[in-house]
């Protein structure tokens, strides 16, 4: 698989991650490491955030739109 984001620009690079929100095959260069908080709680709400969070992986339109910039 390749960098969707490079493949984009022209180039030829080997994915390393995938996306967990869009899927998108990404570069370590492309690749973002997050610590994405833990939500429990039964549906309908309420949720509580747990103390730990878990690792991972995002592309960088998805890492815009979690963290809301």
């Amino acid at each position: 698989m390749k960098c969707y984001i490079c493949a984009q620009m022209g180039k030829d690079t080997d994915a390393v991650a995938i996306c967990i929100v869009c899927g998108m095959g990404l570069c370590m260069d492309h690749a973002i490491r997050e610590e994405v908080d833990i939500w429990e709680g039964g549906y309908p709400f309420p949720s509580e955030k747990m103390e730990k969070t878990i690792p991972r992986i995002l592309c960088p339109p998805c890492y815009e739109g979690l963290k809301g910039d």
